[in-house]
């Protein structure tokens, strides 16, 4: 881990740390703990199935998006490589899409550039797919819900016209940029470091819009649905898990995933802090004091985040280094 990396992940340490202490201050650990031992865990190995489908189920989209660029991996690599990119943002948050694509290169001999693009393609998607939910779950609970939508994402800009003027700027900036680039490209190819450079982000570029290309959009779409209901499902599940939460209901689900999603977002090692937060804070709006909302909210990012990312994780490095030896022999 080079210094810039360690830095990195300190701040982001730092940051979480910050959060939970904050969260959790006031809260009772003993009963919190005493909640967690005596939760029911058939809804969690329930929730870490569906954890598995939806991981899967990622998998396969991605592999559906690197068909237009003539690479066909198995699903079975192609979900092992996902896992290895969540058990990586436990460490270094945001370095899991770069070790997800590296993975697969290893594996599958699919180029770097071409997948990473793959992978910001369908990251966006997933935003649209959020900014949805989060519209759908401002429609069905407005009343509950405004106030505390409007306060999270409604700060103020102290100058709106410089922002604007700023973005502006720079996208003006960048065009030009952009232009002289492209009228000087033969001169450019002669700089080894612009070919790299160019080849790069051509691969990066054709992955971006492979989604234009699916040779099954049905099927990509029918994916993205199952990813989506499987996160819903398990968030929604594991509040059977306590007595305290077991009524909540299926709206509460859906907002618990929105929030959850937006901390686990964040630049937190592994959402720690953030979710609790947001979640913690959110349920508070379906009854729940604050000690249950934060045991709720502790119990569900412990196993959705860390306990399952793990397991899953750890699986699958094991099973890639089995899978290169086997290669190198064959």
């Amino acid at each position: 881990m080079n210094i810039k990396n360690l830095l990195k992940f300190g701040v982001s340490l730092g940051l979480a740390t910050l959060l939970l202490w904050y969260v959790l201050k006031g809260i009772d650990l003993n009963i919190l703990w005493e909640n967690v031992k005596n939760a029911n865990y058939f809804w969690v190995v329930i929730a870490g199935l569906m954890a598995l489908v939806a991981h899967w189920s990622r998998a396969y989209r991605w592999k559906l998006m690197l068909q237009p660029m003539g690479y066909d991996p198995s699903a079975f690599r192609s979900t092992i490589a996902v896992l290895i990119g969540y058990v990586t943002n436990l460490v270094l948050p945001r370095a899991g899409e770069f070790a997800r694509s590296a993975s697969l290169q290893d594996l599958e001999k699919v180029p770097f550039e071409k997948s990473f693009g793959a992978v910001v393609a369908e990251r966006l998607i997933d935003v649209f797919v959020l900014l949805f939910l989060i519209v759908l779950n401002l429609s069905l609970e407005f009343t509950r819900l405004k106030d505390f939508f409007f306060d999270l994402i409604g700060d103020k800009v102290s100058n709106p016209s410089l922002l604007i003027g700023g973005l502006v700027g720079v996208t003006i900036v960048f065009g030009l940029f952009f232009l002289w680039v492209r009228k000087n490209d033969q001169k450019l190819q002669r700089f080894g470091f612009y070919a790299k450079i160019k080849k790069l982000v051509t691969g990066l570029w054709e992955g971006f819009t492979s989604v234009r290309n699916l040779k099954n959009p049905k099927a990509f779409i029918a994916h993205t649905l199952i990813i989506w209901t499987m996160y819903y499902l398990m968030t929604w599940f594991l509040c059977f898990s306590m007595p305290q939460t077991a009524e909540l209901g299926p709206l509460a689900g859906l907002t618990m995933l929105v929030m959850g999603t937006i901390g686990m977002a964040a630049p937190t090692v592994g959402g720690i802090g953030s979710y609790h937060f947001l979640v913690g804070k959110i349920v508070a709006l379906y009854g729940l004091n604050a000690q249950d909302g934060i045991t709720l909210a502790t119990f569900m990012h412990t196993m959705q985040g860390i306990i399952f990312v793990i397991i899953f994780g750890l699986t699958a490095l094991a099973i890639s280094f089995f899978i290169r030896n086997k290669d190198q022999l064959s």
